[in-house]
């Protein structure tokens, strides 16, 4: 922390910022095991963790508004009355933020009748006239008129956006205006919806902005009128009372009866308990140890590992170590009250044959067992085998050690390998399918029913996490060695080889106790919901196609790339010889400090943004395409940003993911990321290859067959989601231009445009399908508009259109939100369940976000299904028939093949069929086109 003398006193408002922090987190809240949505409090506490431990303030404190009406409401009833009534998540969160704020022993100010801007500036200003840097902590713009040399505004970061300081300078670019106090007359004029204020209607914030440049005042303006012409004298003549009073009801008090007391906001050490507390209730983690500090406590001894049948723990092998292996005890806050030392718990090491033997029979007699392997790194198509534990009661557990021979470690995991394929024992195991992958290349193929406890929590919960130390501590109250407790973290951080083998031991055990455990904990749930049909039938038999896949891998055409590189190299280089010349001299195109010196200072291109903390202009994507238009520059800049990420992020990284022993990429299938039931990849990331334009689409001609005697099959779902909302809504419409062949979209411009199918043109094609999916996601107007570029009028009046010339998809639409409303969840046809905590909140923000959910999920997530269910019939059906071709990727829609030219005439119609009847019986025919091709770019 600062030391006194450098004054920095920092005051937060407190409402503003709260708030901030729950709508951060509004697509994806944090949810905790207690069910409260902590998404405010996580936000809040994080702005100012990162405030204080960066900006080293010496003195601070946060401002509430009071619970009652202030000074404004007796000038005018209506201040703040459009204002919805405050989300039920927030009225939870603001005393658990009182009692976080008073573990940091931080004053909480509240004065009745005045909200918290007049506190702040109040407090702000005679901080200020005792030599005080004084930072306004808010992301409300009505600051900015208290804004002077020594009062600054500070908006915390968000969406890792980082945070910016307005000062002077920054506020008067800002509005436009010649000094801070001026946006009260803006304010005025404009008025702002979010307080009530009024304004003068028709006069936005560029309007009020020339005003004030020519008049300098609302009042010089408003005794000028003579001077105004046309509509906006008759607007400020008429409204002249109301746009006084909305400068009055916009200006900030800064008389309000507190003393700036230096001593009361002195940052105080923590009070380190009472935070302990509160952030255990809430269920913090990564914060906690953060700001708490992972303290070196004592250490917890853990029983000694003995011989596999010994007839007690304490009976040490020979072979045991001296000493028992040690962990470090679980912080204070750690949220769950037991771990390994302070339980019992029968762990034992197998590493002799006669103990393995005993092992596999005992094994062989368990109709459920819960397996876990210990490996050299986090990629199963790379990583090393170090071990396997096992585990089929609660407390107790087994490790069988392996050496880094390769030959000897295949020979102890085939001592093994009968009961692992034993296809009547059901296998336990935490993100299952990375064990299966590491023991089918270690000789050892695992069948079964597989029982995945991370696939189940997420069936159970999407939008929650689903690792395994976060479900253990919430459904069995017990925390798990974190495994940086054995390997530590960073540039030492050592491999599980490298461990002493009865670390490993204990914690291996653990690992297959606590999967086995929470098995017993999940299933009854699963039963409960309604969901163990959904995870037999579509989820466990997916992961071991999804190891298929990924065992398989892509070939990659690593020249192609090499030469592409050289290509892309050399049209960056030209743009950045254009841009240059542009400019009129060098300077270095990747600083956004120096784009935003030449653009917005040196050639002058309009900025209506704010700096940044260091004082720089912003450059972002949206910064720029708001000027593109009118500047060549700017739009070379966004295309040379644009090669340049192409290039680093695929083409010259995709050769660096070829796997040395394979030759090939091996993406990862994920089954528990997205809510929506969608399969994700991730190293590489298939689904963000930017194939809309020309450059990243000719990245997929990096993707090739397998040899000269294979070619590539691509087969993708036709406009699967559209054709399930009709097929669903059943709407008269849709239907019957899917039944009849038509192209949906322009069926559509027909229907909604009046005019016959074979009079629509192009743009009114375009304005449809921009419709058919923004009803899809539950898009309203504004969206629309902004699309299409039009006026909100006209993309209300589409949509009205639409809705009258396909009421089925509405009627579907607004059941589909009565039934969440009802029930509390969105269901997919075959029984997704995803949670809608939101549906019946009184935040309209909230509220519409949740009921997007409600109308979208049982499209989405009904796609997402189908597809699964097709892959796993098109890759039982491939091997059961003896073909050679092998499914090697599934992006969006599609699955893609790497088939023997030989076999693609047969397996192709094989393929579309099984697709196409995912789900039968629907009311629409459900289209599945395939291309082939010598790279996947000539597939698809």
């Amino acid at each position: 922390m600062a030391t006194p003398t450098d004054k920095r006193l920092f005051l937060l408002d407190g409402h503003a910022l709260v708030y901030r922090a729950h709508f951060a987190f509004i697509n994806r809240p944090l949810i905790n095991s207690k069910g409260i949505n902590t998404s405010a409090m996580m936000g809040f506490t994080r702005t100012l963790w990162d405030l204080m431990k960066n900006q080293h303030p010496t003195h601070l404190a946060v401002v509430f508004d009071p619970s009652g009406p202030t000074f404004r409401n007796d000038l005018a009833p209506d201040y703040k009355a459009n204002r919805e009534e405050q989300p039920e998540d927030i009225t939870v969160a603001f005393p658990y933020i009182h009692q976080i704020l008073q573990g940091f022993r931080i004053p909480v100010i509240v004065i009745d009748n005045f909200e918290a801007d007049d506190v702040i500036g109040t407090l702000s200003k005679q901080a200020a006239r005792q030599g005080y840097t004084v930072y306004m902590v808010t992301p409300d713009k009505d600051y900015g008129q208290l804004v002077e040399e020594n009062i600054l505004m500070y908006k915390p970061s968000r969406m890792g956006n980082g945070i910016d300081i307005l000062g002077v300078d920054e506020i008067k670019e800002k509005w436009e205006i010649e000094r801070p106090e001026q946006v009260i007359d803006l304010l005025g004029l404009m008025g702002d919806t979010v307080d009530n204020i009024p304004g003068v209607p028709g006069i936005g914030p560029k309007t009020a902005a020339k005003f004030i440049q020519e008049f300098g005042s609302l009042e010089n303006l408003l005794d000028n009128l003579d001077r105004v012409k046309g509509k906006n004298q008759e607007r400020l003549r008429e409204f002249r009372d109301q746009a006084i009073l909305s400068k009055v009801l916009a200006t900030i008090d800064v008389n309000v009866p507190i003393t700036f007391d230096a001593e009361a906001y002195l940052i105080e050490d923590f009070d380190r308990e009472h935070l302990t507390d509160i952030f255990r209730e809430l269920e913090f983690r990564s914060i906690a140890n953060e700001i708490l500090g992972e303290k070196e406590e004592a250490k917890a001894p853990v029983s000694q590992q003995g011989d596999l049948f010994a007839p007690s723990t304490s009976a040490a092998p020979a072979s045991a170590p001296t000493e028992a292996p040690q962990f470090r005890q679980p912080a204070a806050h750690a949220i769950a009250d037991f771990h390994i030392g302070n339980t019992e718990q029968d762990y034992r090491k197998a590493d002799r044959p006669e103990d393995r033997a005993a092992l596999v029979k005992a094994l062989e007699s368990q109709t459920i067992f819960a397996f876990d392997t210990e490996t050299t790194g986090l990629d199963a198509t790379t990583a090393e085998l170090v071990g396997l534990s096992f585990s089929w009661a609660a407390g107790q557990a087994y490790y069988v050690p392996v050496p880094e021979d390769r030959a000897a470690a295949e020979a102890i995991v085939a001592e093994f390998a009968p009961v692992l394929a034993n296809p009547a024992i059901k296998k336990v195991g935490q993100n299952i399918k990375y064990d299966l992958m590491m023991l089918e290349r270690y000789g050892a193929p695992v069948s079964g029913p597989l029982l995945d406890t991370m696939v189940m929590h997420y069936l159970l919960h999407p939008d929650k996490r689903h690792a395994m130390d976060i479900l253990s501590e919430e459904y069995l109250n017990y925390k798990p060695i974190p495994i940086e407790n054995l390997i530590g973290k960073g540039a030492k951080q050592l491999s599980m080889r490298q461990v002493a083998i009865d670390r490993v031991v204990t914690y291996a055990c653990e690992d297959a106790d606590v999967t086995l455990r929470l098995y017993h904990a999940l299933w009854p749930e699963l039963e409960e919901e309604g969901l163990t049909e959904l995870y037999e039938t579509i989820e466990a038999p997916l992961i071991p196609v999804l190891k298929n896949i990924e065992l398989a891998g892509v070939n990659l055409n690593v020249p192609f790339l090499e030469n592409y590189s050289k290509q892309l190299a050399a049209e960056i280089q030209e743009l950045e010889r254009e841009i240059y010349q542009d400019a009129g001299s060098p300077f270095n195109i990747g600083s956004p400090k120096q784009i935003g010196e030449i653009l917005f200072g040196r050639m002058g291109v309009a900025y209506k943004g704010s700096k940044t903390k260091t004082g720089q202009y912003k450059t972002d994507e949206s910064t720029l395409l708001e000027v593109a238009a009118d500047y060549p520059i700017v739009k070379k800049i966004l295309r040379y940003r644009s090669l340049s990420k192409l290039l680093s992020t695929y083409v010259d990284a995709l050769p660096l993911l070829v796997n040395p022993a394979t030759g090939r990429i091996h993406s990862s299938f994920n089954q528990t990321i997205a809510a929506t039931g969608r399969l994700s990849s991730a190293n590489p990331n298939l689904q963000n290859i930017p194939v809309r334009t020309p450059q990243g689409a000719e990245i997929r001609k990096a993707f090739i067959p397998r040899d000269k005697d294979h070619i590539l099959l691509a087969s993708d779902y036709s406009q699967i989601e559209l054709r399930l909302v009709a097929a669903l809504s059943g709407d008269e419409g849709m239907v019957k231009a899917f039944q009849e062949g038509r192209d949906i979209h322009t069926a559509t411009a027909a229907l909604v445009f009046d005019i016959p199918f074979e009079q629509v043109d192009r743009e009114q094609r375009n304005q449809a399908k921009t419709i058919n999916f923004a009803i899809l996601y539950g898009a309203g107007s504004q969206r629309l508009m902004q699309e299409l570029e039009i006026s909100r009028a006209e993309a209300s009046n589409l949509i009205k259109s639409y809705y009258e010339r396909f009421p089925g998809l509405k009627e579907f639409m607004q059941s589909s939100v009565e039934q969440a409303r009802e029930e509390g969840y969105a269901c997919t046809l075959l029984g997704r369940k995803r949670s809608l905590r939101d549906i019946n909140s009184s935040s309209s923000l909230a509220r519409s976000i949740a009921e997007r959910m409600a109308m979208n999920t049982p499209i989405q997530g009904t796609a997402a299904d189908m597809i699964k269910i097709a892959m796993i019939r098109i890759d039982e059906t491939l091997r059961r028939e003896g073909f050679k071709t092998r499914m090697i990727l599934q992006v969006h829609d599609e699955l893609v093949f790497d088939a023997p030219k030989s076999e693609a005439d047969r397996v192709i119609p094989i393929i579309e069929e099984l697709m196409r009847e995912a789900i039968p019986d629907l009311a629409v025919p459900i289209v599945v086109e395939t291309g082939r091709g010598e790279n996947w770019l000539e597939a698809h």
